[in-house]
C-alpha cells in the first residue's frame, strides 16, 4: 500500500467518486436485462427453461461439485490462518479507530444475522432426515444425524459470509474503497480494470447471485407456511396459486417495509422476530417433556461434529463407492451454493457493523457465536423431535419438510398458539430477508450507496419474489412438495457456480492487500502495544495536520 493509500484510510471518498444515489448504469442494466431474461424464459418457455436447467444442474453436480466441497473448507482453513497470523492484528478500518459497535451489540447483530427461515424450515427436518436416513459413509443415529447438521450451519457458512465480510470492510474502511466486490478486487486486478467493464461484471454476478440465494429462501419460506396452513386447516388446497399467492401477500408486505425506511421497518420487524423466535425455543425447551435430552445433545453435537469434522469436509461424489453423489446435491452441495449465493448479503452486512474491529476478533466472532446460536437452535428443535421419534412417535411422516415442524407442535401444549407463531416468524423472516437482501442488491446497483433509492430496492425485491415463484413452479406443477424443495436446490447450485470463483480470488486479493499494509511491511504488528500506540497518535495526528492544510490551501485557492 502506498503512502496516499495509507492516508486514505480514515478519509471520506475522493471528490471524484460517482454522486450518491447515482445509478451504475453499467451495472444496474445488465443485472435487470439478465435477470428479467431469466424470468421471461422460465414463465413463458418453461418446457425449455426446465430441460436446459436440469441438463446444467447435471452437469454442475458430476463435473464441479467437487469444486464447491474444496472450495468451502478452503474458505474455513483461509480465515482460521488469517485470524491466527500476524494479519489477526490489522483492523478494518485505521490503525487506532475503535470499534463502530459495543460487543454486547455487536454479538446481538449477529445473532439477527445468523437468524432466518433456513432455520425455522430445516430445524426440525435435518436432524429427522439424517437419523432417518443416514448419510452415505456412516454408521447413522443421533449424534450423526446432530453432527451432520451442525456441519452444514456452523464454521463452513460463516466462513464463507467472513470472507465476503472481511474484503468489503478492509476495501472500505481501511482502504477508502466502496461497499462493493470490485472495490475489493482493486489490489487483484488494479483500479482501473476495478472501476472498468470487469469490476461490473464482478457486481453483476454478485447482484446474480444474491437473487437467486434469496429467491432460495423466500420460496422455502412460502412452502412452509403453506405447510403450516393446511395443518392448522387454515387451507386444504395445495394448489400453485397458495403459494403463489404467499408470496405475493408476504411480497406486498416487504414492499410497505422497504417504503417505511430501514429504521421503521427492518428494524421494528427484526426485534419482534428475535424475540418471538426466543420464546418459542424456550417453551418448547420447557414444555416439550425433553430438556434434559436436548441440553445433551449440544456437548454431544459439538463432540461428534469434531470428531468427523475431516471425514465430512471430504466427501464427495466418490464416497460410499461413489453412490454419495445424490444425497450431496441435495444436502452439502445445495448448502455451500446457497451460502455462497447469500454471501454478498450477509459478507455486506458483517462489514458495516465490524468497523474497528481486528481481524482476530472479526474471525473469532463470525464464526462462534452463529455457530453457538444454530448448535442451540437444532439441539431445541431437532432433539425434541428426534426424542419423540425414538418414543415411537412419527414426527418424520413422508419425509415432508414443510409440515414437520407442525407435526412436532401437535406434540407439545398450546399446539394451535406455536403453529400460528412460527408462520407469523416466517412470514417477518420472509419479509425482513426481501428486505435486507433488495437494499444490498439496490446498494450494489448504485455505487456501493449505504441509503440506495426506495425505488431501486423494491424493484429488486420484486424481482427476487418473481424468481422465487419461477424456482417452484416445476415441483409445484407436479404437486410434491419435494419436488418443489429439489427445483429450489437445483437452481441455487446452478446460479451460485460461477460465484464460488469470485469468492475463491477474493481470498488472494485480502492477501494481496494486507502483504502491502504499512501495519505489515513496517512490522508494527510485532512492536510493543505501547510503542504501537504512540506511532498510530503521532501518524493520526499527522492525517489531522495535513488534512487542515489541504483545507486551507483549496479555501485560499
Amino acid at each position: 500500500m502506498t503512502i496516499n493509500q495509507e492516508k486514505n484510510i480514515q478519509t471520506p471518498p475522493a471528490k471524484d467518486s460517482p454522486p450518491a444515489g447515482g445509478i451504475s448504469m453499467g451495472v444496474f442494466i445488465p443485472a435487470i436485462i439478465l435477470i428479467c431474461a431469466v424470468l421471461i424464459w422460465g414463465l413463458v418457455f418453461t418446457t425449455s427453461f426446465q430441460s436446459v436447467a436440469t441438463a446444467a444442474f447435471d452437469w454442475t453436480v458430476d463435473s464441479v461439485g467437487w469444486v464447491f466441497i474444496l472450495a468451502a473448507t478452503t474458505f474455513v482453513a483461509f480465515v482460521l490462518w488469517l485470524a491466527l497470523s500476524k494479519y489477526g492484528n490489522v483492523r478494518l478500518g485505521g490503525d487506532g479507530e475503535k470499534p463502530t459497535f459495543r460487543t454486547t451489540s455487536w454479538i446481538s447483530m449477529m445473532f439477527a444475522a445468523g437468524m432466518g427461515i433456513g432455520l425455522m424450515f430445516y430445524g426440525v427436518s435435518e436432524p429427522l432426515a439424517h437419523f432417518v436416513d443416514a448419510p452415505p459413509g456412516t454408521d447413522g443415529g443421533v449424534t450423526t444425524a446432530m453432527a451432520t447438521t451442525t456441519f452444514h450451519w456452523t464454521a463452513h457458512a460463516w466462513a464463507v459470509y467472513a470472507v465476503v465480510g472481511l474484503a468489503l470492510a478492509l476495501t472500505a474502511y481501511r482502504f477508502g474503497g466502496r461497499h462493493l466486490i470490485s472495490s475489493a478486487f482493486t489490489p487483484l486486478i488494479g483500479e482501473k480494470r476495478a472501476n472498468g467493464w470487469q469490476g461490473k461484471v464482478l457486481d453483476v454476478l454478485a447482484i446474480f447471485a444474491t437473487v437467486f440465494g434469496t429467491a432460495a429462501s423466500l420460496g422455502l419460506g412460502a412452502l412452509q407456511i403453506r405447510g403450516g396452513l393446511q395443518q392448522t386447516g387454515t387451507v386444504t388446497s395445495e394448489s400453485i396459486a397458495v403459494v403463489i399467492g404467499i408470496i405475493v401477500v408476504l411480497g406486498l408486505c416487504f414492499v410497505a417495509s422497504a417504503v417505511s425506511g430501514v429504521e421503521r421497518g427492518i428494524q421494528l420487524l427484526s426485534n419482534i422476530n428475535m424475540i418471538l423466535a426466543i420464546v418459542m425455543v424456550v417453551f418448547i425447551l420447557v414444555f416439550s417433556g425433553a430438556a434434559v435430552f436436548m441440553l445433551d445433545l449440544i456437548p454431544a453435537s459439538i463432540g461428534a461434529y469434531i470428531d468427523t469434522f475431516f471425514a465430512m469436509s471430504a466427501r464427495t461424489g466418490a464416497t460410499a463407492d461413489g453412490t454419495a453423489g445424490d444425497w450431496l446435491s441435495g444436502w452439502t452441495v445445495f448448502y455451500w451454493a446457497w451460502w455462497i449465493s447469500w454471501s454478498p448479503f450477509v459478507g455486506m452486512f458483517l462489514a458495516r457493523i465490524s468497523r474497528g474491529r481486528t481481524i482476530r476478533e472479526f474471525v473469532v466472532g463470525v464464526l462462534i457465536v452463529p455457530s453457538v446460536l444454530s448448535i442451540v437452535w437444532f439441539s431445541v428443535l431437532g432433539g425434541a423431535a428426534l426424542n419423540l421419534e425414538l418414543g415411537g412417535e412419527d414426527i418424520y411422516g413422508d419425509g415432508d419438510a414443510t409440515v414437520q415442524l407442525f407435526s412436532l407442535f401437535n406434540h407439545i401444549p398450546l399446539t394451535g398458539v406455536l403453529s400460528f407463531l412460527a408462520i407469523v416468524l416466517v412470514a417477518i423472516f420472509f419479509i425482513t430477508g426481501a428486505d435486507s437482501a433488495s437494499i444490498i442488491m439496490a446498494s450494489m446497483s448504485q455505487f456501493g450507496a449505504e441509503e440506495p433509492k426506495r425505488g431501486i430496492v423494491v424493484l429488486w425485491g420484486t424481482l427476487t419474489a418473481g424468481v422465487a415463484i419461477l424456482m417452484l413452479l416445476p415441483g409445484l406443477s407436479e404437486g410434491d412438495p419435494s419436488s418443489a424443495l429439489e427445483s429450489l436446490q437445483n437452481l441455487t447450485i446452478i446460479a451460485a457456480s460461477p460465484f464460488v470463483l469470485v469468492l475463491a480470488f477474493l481470498c488472494v486479493s485480502i492477501l494481496k492487500s494486507l502483504r502491502s499494509d504499512p501495519f505489515i511491511t513496517e512490522k508494527i504488528y510485532a512492536m510493543p502495544q505501547s510503542q504501537q500506540d504512540k506511532i498510530i497518535a503521532e501518524r493520526a495526528a499527522a492525517r489531522v495536520v495535513g488534512s487542515t492544510s489541504s483545507d486551507d490551501e483549496e479555501s485560499t485557492t
